[in-house]
């Protein structure tokens, strides 16, 4: 039996006599520091002010946060390191349930009931394994991708056991670093030897980001062929399947996920919204009302379910009219949402043309006028922008609001802001054919792709001209703003003062992003080096 003295305990459950019985087992192994709580809020605030070694959690809590909520919130906001070993505890063993649990890859799952001598051989064997990655791990909490191909191949080397598991740490040092030929020919080689989960998901995400649809499409097909249990296959076949345009057969493979595994809010969303695209309004009612329901507990609760969900009421409208019980759930989905994000302009303003829509339909025709008045006024009041996405949603319901002017504007910022991805254009596309919208960006276009093409090739001061006459051109745009911010800094030691504050005024352009937005991250960064800890 191993030394457990030195090891920093919580167990989460809301059973008083579990709790100390568990905490009994582990005195009885050696455990001195054992901490408890009864509710997953306590637990994260406890993970917030103190390192823990070993956590045993309980699925199920009742009222508020269940485990697999905890732990994804727990890894999001990086509150365990890779060390921690986290043990998902439950009674439960329905098939939905212990798919749920596993998806989000606890460390191990332990049934109750279980005795002293179970703890303890799951343990031994659960800290024997972190203690032999230990390097690899540290390597991951440093995001030293380099480390860990190091730690990788001196572990193959000196226990062959953790040489498979090796290989997937391996993959995702390789991914992180973008050396995307190395890892396809890690991924072909595991894949030729045995078909394994997670290198099929891999390879198929790999071969999405590459263009090669096809490919992706086999491997996936393939790998559901051998494990049909697993959601997050069919998550990434729906992927390429929506990206090649077949839509249908996308969301029949989402609401097969969402069967062996409903409490993935993120996939529920997923479903959502591809259900709407295919005019599938009771699907897409069902899928967002699990995403609302999840969401209030949940880390990943986002205002889109919310919008989601009315969209998708005010679809059911028959003939052009909305009956009285869809109103009111589209009243009550409403006001959660605006009481949930109150401090959240944009989504005030989203409300209520969402509102507004659905009253049309209900025949109050006034009402729906004064929100949508509402909602204009609000909008020049914003002090971030939409994302892309929400920008044109928005822009195509003031259309139809009879607000045409407003939905100019907004497009003509939405060109300004995100011109520079062709996905986007063509979205907008859809919504106007006004060259004085549409032309306005493409010179600026095609000299940001000139200095990506240059600072790829490593003509810096080259690029850096590129992307100031881009921005010069189109001075909301997040992507030319935040290209000209990097070429500055890449500057070093040549970064003037007068640059220091061309950079800085770069990214104080960038402050309208969304944090949804994927370049956030990066904006963050760079805004860490141009303003230190001001």
């Amino acid at each position: 039996m191993l030394d457990y003295s030195h090891k920093r305990f919580l167990i989460v459950d809301d059973f008083s006599d579990f709790r100390t019985s568990l905490k009994a087992m582990l005195r009885d192994l050696g455990a001195k520091d054992v901490d408890m709580a009864d509710r997953g809020e306590d637990a994260l605030s406890m993970c917030r002010h103190k390192r823990y070694d070993i956590i045993l959690h309980d699925y199920n809590l009742g009222a508020g946060k269940n485990g697999q909520q905890v732990l994804e919130e727990l890894l999001i906001g990086k509150l365990i390191s890779h060390e921690c070993i986290f043990v998902m505890v439950t009674a439960e063993s329905s098939q939905a349930m212990v798919l749920s649990a596993l998806e989000h890859e606890p460390d191990a799952y332990l049934t109750k009931p279980f005795n002293r001598a179970s703890l303890s051989q799951r343990l031994d064997k659960l800290v024997e394994r972190k203690t032999a990655l230990q390097p690899i791990l540290q390597a991951l909490d440093k995001h030293d991708p380099k480390a860990v191909l190091a730690a990788c191949a001196s572990l193959s080397q000196q226990d062959k056991r953790y040489a498979s598991l090796c290989l997937r740490y391996q993959a995702g040092a390789l991914r992180e670093l973008g050396r995307l030929d190395e890892l396809e020919k890690l991924l072909t080689a595991v894949l030729a030897d045995r078909a394994m989960p997670w290198a099929c998901t891999a390879m198929g995400s790999l071969l999405q980001a590459l263009g090669q649809l096809p490919r992706a499409q086999q491997v996936y097909e393939q790998a559901l062929k051998s494990f049909p249990m697993l959601p997050g296959l069919y998550d990434g076949l729906a992927a390429v399947l929506t990206a090649q345009g077949e839509s249908q057969r996308a969301q029949g493979l989402l609401e097969e996920a969402v069967k062996l595994s409903p409490m993935a809010i993120r996939r529920q969303m997923q479903l959502g919204k591809l259900a709407l695209e295919n005019d599938d309004f009771g699907i897409a009612s069902k899928a967002f009302r699990s995403a609302v329901e999840q969401g209030r507990t949940s880390c990943f609760k986002n205002p889109e379910n919310y919008l989601g969900l009315t969209q998708a009421l005010t679809g059911q409208a028959v003939d052009g009219s909305l009956d009285k019980r869809l109103q009111l759930d589209i009243n009550q989905t409403i006001s959660e949402l605006q009481k949930t994000y109150s401090n959240d302009q944009a989504v005030q303003v989203r409300a209520r043309l969402a509102h507004a829509s659905s009253l049309v339909l209900s025949g109050d025709a006034a009402q729906a006028k004064k929100l949508t008045e509402e909602a204009v006024a609000r909008l020049a009041e914003l002090e971030s922008f939409f994302s892309a996405e929400a920008a044109m949603a928005v822009a195509s319901q003031l259309r139809e609001l009879g607000q045409p002017e407003a939905s100019d504007t907004l497009l003509k910022n939405c060109v300004e802001i995100y011109g520079d991805d062709p996905a986007v254009m063509q979205g907008i596309a859809l919504q106007t054919s006004d060259p004085a919208i549409l032309g306005s960006g493409l010179q600026a276009l095609e000299l940001n792709r000139e200095g990506v093409r240059s600072y790829q090739q490593g003509e810096h001061g080259q690029a850096l001209e590129h992307f100031r006459a881009a921005l010069a051109l189109q001075p909301k745009n997040i992507s030319m703003a935040l290209n000209t911010a990097q070429s500055l800094l890449r500057l070093g030691q040549q970064l003037t003062p007068a640059l220091l504050e061309e950079c800085r005024a770069c990214l104080e352009v960038v402050r309208i992003m969304p944090e949804n937005d994927p370049r956030f991250t990066r904006y963050q960064k760079l805004r860490h080096k141009a303003f230190g800890d001001e």
